[in-house]
């Protein structure tokens, strides 16, 4: 049996995808957000965000806007809606979501997917 007051979880999300049919504006965004760029390529890109999981950006000829498969939290939800706005992204107004008790708000990436940003609910526990 594993223990559960071990120092952090054993396992983490490792990798999400993500089609882009615009790979440079694509890449270029998901650093402006505040992923860290690990390879950028014409047909494949990898970014990481923390705890070390990378969002593959994979091209393609053809994207469905919606939403993201994935979607990300921040520790400070009201800075990072001021600091995307201030760039110009349009983020979507903050909503509370009390039934998950997280406050979110929305911003559309250069190839039409919708990433949903959340505030923090870490445990406090090392991740």
């Amino acid at each position: 049996m594993v223990n559960p007051q071990a120092e952090r979880p054993l396992v983490a999300v490792a990798h999400v995808v993500m089609n882009t049919d615009r790979m440079s504006e694509s890449a270029q965004f998901m650093c402006t957000i505040g992923m860290r760029a690990i390879f950028d390529g014409p047909e494949v890109s990898v970014y990481e965000v923390r705890g070390g999981t990378h969002l593959i950006l994979m091209a393609s000829d053809q994207v469905a806007g919606g939403d993201a498969p994935f979607d990300l939290m921040v520790d400070d939800l009201h800075e990072t809606h001021r600091r995307l706005t201030a760039m110009g992204l349009a983020p979507s107004p903050i909503e509370a979501r009390p039934a998950i008790h997280h406050e979110v708000f929305t911003v559309r990436e250069p190839a039409g997917h919708v990433i949903t940003f959340h505030s923090s609910h870490a445990s406090g526990k090392p991740i």
